[in-house]
């Protein structure tokens, strides 16, 4: 069992496409997506929880783990699967 997955993206980001390709390499099977360039009330909601201006902002479970690079810095450390596996 996977942790929940969110993430706040919009329809032509790279590096949300990264994101995804990486938790599903991970075997998340479900990232639920909120398109902030289809509603700005989902922007301003984002940058008031993140404090971030930038996409993808990812949460697994409760965690925020920030964009891609940080994601991206998670894995390297080893310390993504104990976080997806909601350890």
């Amino acid at each position: 069992m996977t942790a929940r997955v969110l993430m706040y993206s919009t329809g032509v980001c790279p590096y949300c496409m990264m994101a995804e390709r990486l938790l599903k390499a991970k075997g998340v099977e479900h990232i639920e997506k909120i398109r902030i360039d289809l509603d700005p009330e989902q922007r301003a909601e984002m940058m008031q929880k993140t404090g971030r201006r930038t996409v993808p902002q990812i949460y697994i479970g409760d965690t925020h783990v920030g964009g891609f690079d940080d994601l991206s810095a998670l894995d390297h450390s080893g310390k993504l699967d104990p976080l997806l596996k909601g350890a």
